[in-house]
């Protein structure tokens, strides 16, 4: 992609935005730095036009590329300017992906992306691979166009993935699909289809890894030029490439080779995190991994911050954050995850999606439900009935009440399925605060 002496134009800088600034920076282009938050700071931004606020079309003059960062919303002004305009619009997973060298580990999915982009990470270096993790994960995938990589592995959103066009990942991962974003996408369907381009540029010699128990991923298989690898709970159909778990094992057989990945030493727990076990070690398999490379990096895996991550015990009580468990699916995971009886902690803002999904799973481990934030009496209509309810305005207060009402045995866990930013800056920081909070107690 030549970019020396074009003008090329940046929508949004943040993280993202600012690793394609710099990318497009050291190749050369004439920059235009568009933000609409007013109080950007200049620092750590490469050389260019910088045009901040109110969005204003006036501004793509002159522009040859614009290169969108994934938080900008498909409203933005400029955006739809360059495309009336005939500007070619890209995201910034696609910019990047275009320099990196290295062929590409992409994960989708609405829950367990990170887990698993960091678990495939992991076998693939025990493997003795060179390889860059990031994407939506954390680093852009434009920071690894400089690197020298075996692979890169990046996990890919809805939103990352909307802008792609010739996106190529060797293997593409999609790992399940529910209600989320849905304040931003039509509806499902849609959501669904911004997903599935993960596999859109994939051909033959490539491997798509679909998880059969999930009947809106698995309908993909039918579609697929790529070599399909499936994965999931239950044991597979007679013929295809799949993995599976059997007892203390994952048997698997892929492109006429067969084998088993030894669990004994796999610490976490829950079904979820034997599918995301599972879904990372296809991939890692289909990028030639072995099998003994795949069992120490499964030994060795602690699990994310935040996600199902235990806190302290207080009294006998366990406190538990999921913090990141922004969705109800994932709040459903959580809730099977942990030891009942269940004081779990929920709301914060809206997402759009339908909270009667989680009812089933807080009448069958849940004693209690501490909701606050937001979304809390839309929460509350959807819930009633099935547990004991109660309203916190705060983080603060809801920990509070969680710790007067808790028995010893009970587990008080943090899985808000809702987005945290009516109270914080990010999930991240609920998170932590949540912990500082268990610990004061």
């Amino acid at each position: 992609m030549e970019l020396a002496g074009k003008r090329v134009m940046v929508i949004g800088l943040g993280v993202s935005g600012r690793a394609a600034a710099r990318l497009a920076a050291a190749r050369g282009a004439r920059l235009v730095l568009a933000d609409v938050r007013a109080d950007i700071a200049r620092e750590g931004l490469p050389g260019g036009e910088l045009r901040l606020g109110a969005e204003d079309p006036a501004w793509l003059d002159g522009v040859e590329l614009a290169i969108a960062s994934p938080g900008v919303p498909p409203t933005s002004p400029l955006m739809r300017a360059a495309v009336a305009a005939g500007i070619p619009l890209i995201g910034e997973l696609e910019f990047g992906a275009r320099f990196v060298r290295a062929p590409i580990v992409a994960i989708t999915g609405t829950n367990g992306k990170s887990t698993v982009t960091m678990m495939i990470g992991a076998m693939l270096r025990a493997a003795g691979r060179r390889v860059f993790v990031g994407g939506n994960l954390g680093t852009p995938i434009a920071e690894a166009a400089a690197g020298d990589f075996d692979a890169a592995v990046v996990e890919a959103s809805s939103y990352q993935l909307e802008l792609i066009e010739r996106f190529h990942p060797r293997v593409a991962v999609h790992l399940n699909l529910s209600d989320d974003h849905l304040d931003r996408y039509r509806d499902f369907a849609e959501y669904g289809r911004a997903k599935a381009r993960i596999f859109e540029n994939q051909g033959a010699d490539d491997c798509a890894v679909l998880n059969r128990d999930d009947p809106n991923v698995w309908r993909l298989a039918a579609s697929s030029r790529a070599c399909v690898f499936s994965f999931g709970l239950q044991a597979p159909p007679p013929s295809g490439d799949a993995i599976w778990p059997v007892r203390d094992v994952l048997a698997w057989r892929f492109r006429g080779a067969e084998g088993e990945i030894d669990l004994r030493r796999f610490t976490l727990r829950g079904r979820h995190n034997l599918a995301n076990a599972m879904a990372a070690a296809a991939a890692a398999l289909a990028m030639g991994a072995g099998a003994a490379a795949i069992e120490s990096a499964l030994a060795d895996f602690k699990g994310l911050k935040h996600r199902i991550e235990f806190v302290a015990e207080k009294r006998g009580v366990r406190y538990v954050d999921d913090s990141k468990g922004t969705n109800v699916g994932a709040a459903v995971e959580a809730l099977y995850a942990v030891e009942p009886p269940v004081i779990l902690i929920a709301g914060g803002v809206d997402k759009g999606g339908d909270y009667a999904p989680l009812r089933a799973a807080v009448r069958e481990r849940a004693r209690l439900v501490i909701l606050n934030g937001a979304a809390r009496e839309k929460m509350r209509a959807a819930l009633a009935g099935a547990a004991a309810i109660e309203a916190a305005p705060t983080m603060g207060e809801a920990v509070r009440i969680a710790a007067r009402r808790a028995c010893p045995g009970d587990t008080v866990l943090l899985s808000p399925a809702c987005s945290s930013f009516d109270q914080f800056k990010d999930y991240a920081e609920r998170g932590r605060v949540f912990q500082e909070l268990v610990r004061a107690l």
